[in-house]
């Protein structure tokens, strides 16, 4: 293994936000799990930047913007120890030719959030609703099991390519236990190929603001994004009227990180329905309200914004999809349900009563302290990646299948 400090690179599929829900989102978690080791760490990405991306350079990462026709020199020439590809995508991208150039180097692949795995529920979700079902009541669907998951995701060309950039790594980064599961024992992925890692939060010093400094309901999104989409139409005309009866003066506010015209045609101020602009600070926002909500019927993986609503002491009500994997045994921060009128119920409820809501904030700060302790999972990734490092050649000759995918991949 090589000696300390590593070098990492990353190839992101775009440049990380400045302000990303949860305190910078996943991938800008890990870089500073790595600064804080001292490793050198470069980020590098193919996609444009934008107004919002963050200061890489001030945490102390090196940038560089990926040209197709110089990559392979660049490559070369920084001949990193690790290299982490953000998605699947950037590992069918880039991987081959990493291989090809720094073929000592671990591969790490970011597979957080399942896409095969969001668009199987959506496909199920759709086939529900052009069957006539009742549009309010989805606890059938979200407890699909995982052999039924399986069956939904195995013959899709996304779940395919999915899973063979997770074989053709040394090492897959899953958030959720509920995709770990549905990789090992419905994919056959090993054991160890995976690392668990989810999101890495640190619980805040400052206490959270208290019920009767709060008001409204507040829901964040990016509705370019599907699973948030959908939420959006769904808590529109279904769950928010039904909110509105039991809170005639509550409001929603929904913020939206790219706001559709569709989304923007659903702003309703007389009924307390205001479609609003990118939040410049998404946890004092989550922070200022009285209930968070996210109603989702598909989607993967651990949910940033509910975690943002973790580190604001935000009470939140959403379905089985929007807790999966971010309670372990702990109980929900506010309430979760299955049903439109579960659902409205819930937030009407936690939205008017003090205890139940002083409870839910109580139950946040222990679940952050628990489940998300962001030093002891940042120690265990760096061991995992340093451990990985020095069993490399092992790891690579048992892992068959990897071997065949990358040979088909050259």
């Amino acid at each position: 293994m090589p000696a300390s400090p590593l070098h990492i690179l990353v190839i992101g599929q775009a440049w990380p936000e400045a302000n990303a829900p949860a305190a910078g989102g996943h991938l800008l978690q890990i870089l500073e799990c790595f600064l804080a080791r001292n490793w050198r760490v470069t980020f590098s990405s193919p996609a444009v930047p934008d107004e919002h991306r963050a200061n890489l350079l001030e945490l102390g990462v090196a940038e560089h913007a990926i040209d197709d026709r110089s990559f392979d020199r660049f490559i070369s020439e920084l001949n990193p120890d690790v290299v982490l590809f953000d998605r699947f995508t950037m590992e069918e991208q880039f991987a081959s030719r990493v291989g090809q150039h720094c073929p000592q180097a671990l591969r790490v692949l970011e597979a957080s959030s399942l896409q095969s795995l969001s668009d199987a529920r959506h496909a199920l979700l759709r086939r529900r609703l052009i069957v006539g079902l009742d549009p309010n009541d989805f606890r059938e669907l979200f407890a699909t099991s995982g052999p039924d998951l399986y069956r939904q995701m195995a013959p899709t060309g996304l779940a395919q390519r999915e899973l063979a950039a997770i074989f053709r790594s040394d090492l897959s980064l899953v958030t959720s236990d509920v995709e770990m599961n549905l990789l090992v024992n419905g994919f056959g992925v090993p054991q160890e190929l995976l690392h668990w890692c989810p999101l890495l939060l640190k619980t805040p010093q400052a206490p959270a603001k208290a019920f009767a400094e709060r008001e409204h309901f507040v829901c964040i999104g990016d509705f370019r994004h599907g699973p948030d989409a959908d939420a959006l139409l769904w808590l529109k005309h279904n769950i928010w009227p039904m909110i509105r009866r039991r809170q005639p003066e509550a409001q929603l506010h929904l913020h939206c990180a790219h706001p559709l015209p569709k989304a923007a045609a659903l702003h309703d101020p007389a009924g307390g329905f205001l479609i609003l602009d990118r939040a410049a600070d998404t946890l004092a926002v989550t922070g200022n309200a009285r209930v968070y909500l996210a109603p989702l019927r598909f989607g993967a993986g651990l949910k940033d914004s509910l975690a943002d609503a973790l580190l604001a002491g935000t009470p939140s009500v959403t379905t089985p999809i929007g807790a999966e994997g971010m309670q372990g045994a702990l109980p929900w921060p506010g309430l979760v349900s299955g049903t439109a009128e579960g659902l409205a119920q819930a937030a009407a409820s936690l939205y008017g009563d003090e205890a139940r809501w002083n409870q839910a904030q109580r139950d946040a700060r222990q679940l952050l302290g628990a489940f998300y302790d962001g030093r002891r999972h940042g120690m265990a990734l760096a061991e995992r990646i340093q451990q990985t490092l020095m069993e490399l050649d092992d790891q690579r000759l048992y892992n068959f299948t990897g071997a065949m995918l990358r040979q088909r991949s050259h």
